[in-house]
């Protein structure tokens, strides 16, 4: 199975279609319009990525990222935005988004962006395995 991705904005034909691509491609794509639900399906399930539109009208994205990150600090949060500015997409990394992208993107930089995501999480995964296991290590005196 492919890359497991959580698709948030509020043009349902936009992330319909988009969702469609990216399971031709193979990636194990879920999809909401809202970004109250996105934040209680990150609460339920884990995700390789998150890709969220900026701009949505119950809460914008730096809002639902700034929850999400409270829940899942490592999790990798791709913006999409038709309305990029240069300070939301400071704010949106400093917040620890991984990247912002304006529409219309194609298929090819989302799909890039998705792998480099899942890429990240496995190095944060083995980097927290490490740990542990140092840490057990060392406290077990073996």
């Amino acid at each position: 199975m492919g890359e497991k991705v959580l698709l948030v904005d509020d043009e349902k034909d936009f992330i319909e279609a988009l969702g469609e691509r990216m399971e031709n491609r193979g990636m194990d794509v879920s999809t909401t319009t809202s970004a109250k639900d996105a934040i209680k399906r990150v609460k339920e399930e884990a995700y390789d990525a998150i890709v969220l539109d900026l701009q949505m009208p119950e809460m914008d994205g730096i809002e639902a990222l700034k929850a999400i990150k409270k829940i899942k600090p490592d999790m990798q949060v791709i913006l999409l935005t038709g309305h990029a500015t240069v300070e939301k997409g400071i704010e949106a990394m400093k917040l620890g988004a991984m990247d912002l992208i304006e529409k219309p993107t194609d298929i090819e930089t989302i799909a890039e962006k998705i792998k480099k995501a899942q890429a990240n999480k496995i190095i944060l995964v083995e980097k927290k395995t490490e740990e542990k296991i140092r840490k057990i290590i060392s406290t077990k005196g073996w």
